[in-house]
C-alpha cells in the first residue's frame, strides 16, 4: 500500500485526545467556574518551527487524510488507500470540537503532509498540533470563508485565504509554527462564490491552485502564481452543473498521483471524488462515488 501522509501518517497520532479540566471551586470566582469546560488537545505531532513565510520553494500537493466533524464535535479521519478509495479509521481522531468551525489542515514544514489544523472558535484563530490548541488571536469573525489551499505564497508552510463580509479575499502567509503574517489584499468580488476549495497543484506547474463555484453552479479555476501579493491569475471556466453539491473540499492528493483532487458531497449525503488530470483546461476526470449516504452527518469536511 502506498504511504499516506497527514495527521496520522507516522502512526504517532491516532486520535486527538481531550483533557477534561476539572477545577475544585475555591471561593466563588468566575475563573474557577470556567475551568469546568473540557478543552480539545492534540498529541504526537512534532511541530516544525524553522520555516519562513517568504522562502521560495515549489508547492507540493499533499497526501492527507480526509476529516469530517459531526454535530457532536467528534472528528473522524479517512485514510487514502489507493486509487482514490478512502477508509475510515477505527478510532475517532478528535472529540470536543463542538464550538469550532472553518477547519483547515496545514503542512508546516513542506514535507507533503499536514502537521495539524486551523479552526476558529468565538472569532479566534486556533492552531492544533501538540498539546492544547494555540490561540493565535481574535478578529476572525469578520470572515465567512477560510481556506488553506497549501502553499499559495511561495514560502515553505501552508498559507491561509480568508474572505470578509464585503467579498474581499485576504492572504495570510504561514511561518511554519502555526503563526501567520499580516494579511495581504487579494481583491474584491469573491462574494460571487458560495464554495472555494483547493489543496495543492492542479496543472503541474508547482504552484497551488483553487477552484470556486458561483451562484449559477459554474466552477472556476484560479491558477496559482507563487506571488504572495497576487497569488492567482485570472479565472478560467471549468464547467456548469456544480450546484448539485452542497460541499466542495480538497484535502490534497487522494490517489497518489501527485495532483490535487476534489471531493464533492451531494444533497443525499453521498461523497464523490473528482481526480485531478494535471490539465488546466480540463482539470478533473469524471466523478467516482467514494462514499454512500451518511456524509451529510458531518457539519464540516476538511
Amino acid at each position: 500500500m502506498a504511504n499516506s501522509s497527514g495527521l496520522n501518517r507516522t502512526g504517532l497520532l491516532s486520535r486527538v485526545t481531550v483533557a477534561a479540566i476539572t477545577a475544585a471551586l475555591v471561593g466563588t470566582t468566575t475563573a474557577a467556574v470556567a475551568a469546568e469546560t473540557p478543552q480539545p488537545t492534540v498529541s504526537g505531532i512534532a511541530q516544525s518551527s524553522n520555516a519562513t513565510a517568504f522562502a521560495a520553494t515549489a508547492a507540493a500537493t499533499p497526501t492527507n487524510f480526509l476529516f469530517g466533524v459531526n454535530s457532536a464535535g467528534t472528528v473522524w479521519g479517512y485514510e487514502p488507500v489507493g486509487g482514490g478509495t478512502i477508509q475510515r479509521l477505527a478510532d475517532e481522531s478528535g472529540t470536543n470540537w463542538n464550538y469550532h468551525k472553518h477547519f483547515n489542515q496545514a503542512d508546516m514544514d513542506g514535507d507533503g503532509g499536514s502537521d495539524g489544523w486551523y479552526a476558529i472558535r468565538n472569532g479566534r484563530l486556533n492552531y492544533a498540533s501538540n498539546g492544547a490548541p494555540r490561540d493565535l488571536g481574535g478578529g476572525w469573525n469578520i470572515y465567512n470563508k477560510i481556506v488553506s489551499a497549501s502553499n499559495t505564497g511561495g514560502g515553505v508552510a501552508d498559507d491561509v485565504l480568508a474572505r470578509d463580509g464585503y467579498g474581499v479575499l485576504w492572504h495570510y502567509l504561514g511561518y511554519g509554527n502555526g503563526a501567520l503574517t499580516q494579511r495581504y489584499k487579494v481583491g474584491g468580488g469573491w462574494n460571487a462564490y458560495n464554495q472555494i476549495a483547493g489543496k495543492g497543484d492542479l496543472n503541474r506547474d508547482g504552484k497551488a491552485d483553487i477552484v470556486a463555484r458561483d451562484g449559477s453552479g459554474v466552477l472556476w479555476l484560479y491558477k496559482g502564481t507563487g506571488n504572495y501579493k497576487a497569488p492567482f491569475s485570472s479565472r478560467s471556466r471549468i464547467g456548469g452543473g456544480w450546484n448539485l453539491y452542497n460541499k466542495l473540499v480538497s484535502s490534497g492528493d487522494l490517489n497518489f498521483d501527485g495532483i490535487a483532487d476534489l471531493v464533492a458531497r451531494d444533497g443525499a449525503g453521498a461523497l464523490w471524488l473528482y481526480k485531478g488530470t494535471g490539465n488546466a483546461s480540463a482539470p478533473y476526470h469524471g466523478r467516482v462515488k467514494i462514499g454512500t449516504n451518511g456524509w451529510n452527518g458531518f457539519r464540516e469536511i476538511f
